[in-house]
């Protein structure tokens, strides 16, 4: 592998591996973790280990309720949670509440 530039090299203490989405945090535990440098590139490899998610709570701001409530008729209340339910999503906040009031 080295003759075309690949290195692989396995990191022993890797004890925890953590990636972060808007939405959700994937924790994973005790993973085999290897870096692999080709043509000055390198590349995390991770494999094994004990697998979970954790969903990311997202503070609406005041603002971003205001205009969901305005916009879909509710109260500050109703359009907090609604962001909540929506991922912090005012589009789909609103739809869920004008759907709600069917």
């Amino acid at each position: 592998m080295q003759r075309i530039g690949l290195q692989v090299q396995q990191l022993d203490e890797v004890s925890r591996v953590i990636m972060e989405t808007p939405t959700k945090r994937i924790i994973i535990d005790n993973p085999e973790v290897a870096t692999v440098s080709v043509q000055g590139q390198t590349i995390y490899q991770v494999g094994g280990g004990t697998v979970r998610e954790e969903g990311l709570t997202t503070q609406p701001s005041a603002d971003d309720a205001k205009l969901v409530a305005s916009q879909a008729g509710v109260s500050l209340e109703e359009a907090s949670a609604a962001l909540h339910e929506s991922g912090g999503d005012l589009a789909q906040a609103i739809i869920l509440l004008k759907q709600k009031g069917r």
